[in-house]
């Protein structure tokens, strides 16, 4: 599954620019998110089962008369919804990569809904990325010695996909040349 990337003339693009001038319009814009393959519905059929066989292994372990056993089948389960409740705690996270004429700005959202915020000037930004990647590839945007990983938890080809899309939307703002200064109030 490929990273959200929304299109610079559609609806979710228009939605980012409400009430904006015309050259806050977005070059380019990504909502990058883990992917996760097990949805709701499938964690509910899982723990399910997992809990119906750690039942009857429990039910058969007391039967026989190793009772002390059966409460382990049961710390097993509630080890196995631990671990997932870690894992879609850190499904929460999410990453908005915003290109305008102006500047590149990434939106962190990590897993406790801490924020972070880093703000990049496009006309001096790198984007960098090993082609092809390999699996501790990493997507690095740099400017003036400040370095800024994204897309960490993006598989290999996903990176690659960003960087190249980012990388062709900042040559393509970098060639059409800077963005106009606000107008100042004269005195």
């Amino acid at each position: 599954m490929l990273p959200r990337v929304c299109p610079v003339d559609g609806p979710a693009a228009r939605s980012y620019d409400r009430a904006m001038p015309e050259e806050r319009a977005p070059a380019f814009a990504a909502v990058l998110e883990p992917h996760r393959s097990l949805g709701r519905t499938g964690f509910a059929v899982l723990m399910t089962a997992v809990a119906a066989v750690g039942l009857a292994a429990g039910g058969a372990f007391a039967v026989a008369g190793a009772w002390p056993v059966s409460g382990f089948f049961g710390l097993d389960v509630a080890l196995i919804w631990l671990a997932f409740r870690a894992s879609y705690r850190g499904a929460r996270m999410r990453e908005t990569v915003r290109l305008t004429a102006r500047d590149l700005t990434v939106t962190r959202v990590g897993p406790g809904r801490r924020r972070g915020l880093w703000r990049f000037q496009p006309y001096w930004l790198r984007v960098e990325m090993d082609d092809p990647p390999g699996h501790w590839s990493q997507l690095t945007l740099a400017s003036h010695g400040r370095r800024l990983v994204i897309g960490a938890f993006l598989t290999p080809a996903e990176r690659l996909e960003v960087a190249r899309a980012l990388g062709a939307a900042l040559e393509a703002l970098k060639v059409s040349g800077p963005a106009p200064e606000p107008a100042r109030n004269a005195l």
